[in-house]
């Protein structure tokens, strides 16, 4: 039985970029893409960091029993939707995968997909260090969205409470001071735990 590792972490905690760390150096994981119906960022590609759908896209996934999870964020520029849809994507019996979600969108897969096959990696790093990134990543946008970057920032202190983060089982965290440490770090706790899954 595959094993489902879940990265997740406030914004600009560097989640993204050890993820595709991680799918670029761990290749025998797989990895599944999520729908969204938030715009396409600058250099963002369809089928990449997600399948980006319309509205009337979600709800006919909705509809047809598609849809696993979601999430619903009301932004300064509308509300924006997240899913994990049942493709055929996942398949547990076969593969183990990297995922990269919300605290939020892990505890709701854990309850369809059972406890026992989701494995938490939060990443976690200094909230100003968080800030200057953020606030260089959105500069470098076409368009960017000050007031949006504003709200994820304030609304992860919510979301990522230590007492939801206790209620979700998470007791580890991956404190990301410098990429290259961290990605051994986290890399090494999944050989052990597939290790461990063999065992």
């Amino acid at each position: 039985m595959g094993k489902i590792f879940y990265l997740m972490g406030k914004s600009a905690s560097g989640k993204d970029t050890l993820y595709s760390m991680i799918k670029e150096k761990m290749p025998d994981l797989k990895s599944v893409v999520l729908y969204t119906t938030r715009p396409m960022r600058e250099g963002e590609e369809n089928g990449v960091q997600y399948y980006f759908i319309t509205l009337p896209e979600y709800e006919e996934l909705l509809n047809a029993g598609k849809i696993i999870e979601h999430r619903d964020y009301k932004t300064v520029h509308g509300i924006w939707s997240y899913m994990t849809v049942d493709d055929g994507q996942i398949d547990l019996e076969s593969f183990s995968y990297i995922m990269i979600g919300t605290l939020e969108s892990y505890n709701s897969l854990r309850k369809v997909l059972g406890t026992e096959n989701m494995v938490p990696i939060y990443i976690t790093i200094d909230d100003g260090i968080r800030l200057q990134r953020a606030l260089d990543r959105e500069k470098k946008q076409k368009e960017p969205k000050y007031a949006e970057m504003c709200r994820r920032f304030l609304a992860d202190e919510a979301d990522f409470a230590p007492d939801k983060l206790q209620n979700a089982g998470i007791k580890k965290a991956f404190v990301n001071e410098a990429l290259d440490e961290t990605y051994e770090e986290i890399s090494s706790y999944i050989k052990e735990v597939l290790k461990d899954c063999l065992r």
